[in-house]
């Protein structure tokens, strides 16, 4: 009877994973969110301009303000929230300056419109704080720049590949747990026998060290027991006649 051989048939390659086509966009949010960026822009704009004129700045520079808080929060807005970020390091810097950023155009532009009515006069801190908004940025955006090109350690799970999630919860499941007790000497000392031992070699080093018995305090401390324990067990030591109760397990 004639024999074929078995041919081993090629595994079949793994299909990467279908990447899910970006939703369409909707052109009136769009359009609503162009309006609105430009309008806060031109008002921003506005009141930052304004300010630093007020602050000091010659006028043909003053429009380096709001130019350099806005594009530093937008700026810090991308690096917060870009995939290309790979160091969760600048990722939390960035979110503070950005929102750092935001807050201070909200401040200057509040503090322009109150001196402009009147509510607020034009003194040093102002002058001294607007003043400093551009060396800040500098230093800011150049330590952002910095943490951008770090990359976060990956550690390789045991199937090669860099997501360790899963040997992190197979680990963590594996620990035994700690089963919490009430009183500590109930896993030191199983009998009243053993805690009176451990009283007595207690008391002896007390007496050795201080030259007297030892208190119920220092004794409750030694051996980490409760105060009405250290208490009966420092009478049996100062009277060794007295009787111990047959409740041996009431420790």
């Amino acid at each position: 009877m004639p024999t074929t051989d078995a041919v081993s048939s090629p595994a079949p390659e793994s299909v990467p994973d279908a990447v899910p086509e970006p939703p369409p966009r909707d052109w009136w949010v769009m359009i609503g969110m162009t309006i609105a960026a430009a309008s806060a822009a031109v008002a921003s704009f506005s009141g930052l301009y304004g300010l630093a004129a007020m602050a000091g700045w010659p006028v043909r520079l003053a429009w380096l303000l709001p130019l350099t808080l806005d594009a530093h929060a937008m700026t810090s807005a991308r690096v917060w929230l870009a995939a290309s970020t790979r160091s969760q390091a600048a990722r939390r810097f960035a979110r503070a300056n950005a929102l750092g950023a935001i807050a201070a155009s909200i401040t200057g532009n509040a503090a322009y419109h109150a001196i402009g009515t009147g509510l607020l006069d034009v003194t040093w801190p102002i002058v001294v704080l607007v003043g400093a908004v551009p060396a800040a940025v500098l230093g800011l955006t150049a330590h952002l720049h910095a943490l951008r090109n770090r990359t976060d350690p990956v550690t390789p799970s045991r199937d090669g590949t860099g997501d360790n999630t899963a040997d992190r919860e197979a680990e963590s499941s594996k620990k035994p747990k700690r089963r919490s007790t009430g009183n500590r000497h109930r896993a030191r000392y199983r009998t009243a026998d053993d805690l009176y031992a451990a009283a007595r070699a207690a008391d002896a080093r007390y007496r050795q060290i201080h030259g007297r018995p030892i208190t119920r305090d220092a004794l409750r401390t030694e051996l980490r027991i409760s105060t009405p324990r250290a208490s009966e067990l420092r009478r049996r030591l100062l009277d060794p006649d007295r009787t111990e109760p047959d409740d041996a397990d009431k420790t």
